[in-house]
């Protein structure tokens, strides 16, 4: 499968989304609903690599669904909002290389420890 770009995925959710008549939910359930996906998320991450294991009766399920579910409600949630999430990404890392670019370590070949 081809990669898609941030744009083609928001068409493509938009699309989806563009077939029933309820349309996306309302800024509020989807932050409702990202806040549910993160937990979901984050307990499966704790399962993985954390110390509480899944009980036997719990269903087995990935973080890559889970990053997925998370993705495709921010997704809905930016399009529901007109915000383009490329536009966003690339304001968020120009802050990242200007205000925050002296703030880590840098890995540099030429002065390895």
């Amino acid at each position: 499968m081809a990669a898609k770009s941030m744009k083609e995925l928001q068409k493509e959710v938009d699309t989806y989304i563009g077939q029933f008549k309820e349309g996306y939910f309302s800024p509020l359930a989807m932050l409702a609903r990202l806040t549910e996906e993160l937990g979901e998320l984050a307990r499966e991450i704790n399962h993985y690599y954390g110390e509480k294991p899944k009980k036997s009766s719990e269903t087995e399920k990935a973080i890559e669904e889970e990053l997925g579910d998370l993705l495709f409600v921010i997704i809905c949630l930016a399009n529901s909002l007109h915000i383009d999430l490329e536009e966003a990404h690339d304001m968020v890392m120009n802050k990242f290389n200007t205000r925050d670019k002296d703030r880590w370590t840098r890995i540099n070949q030429d002065n390895r420890e």
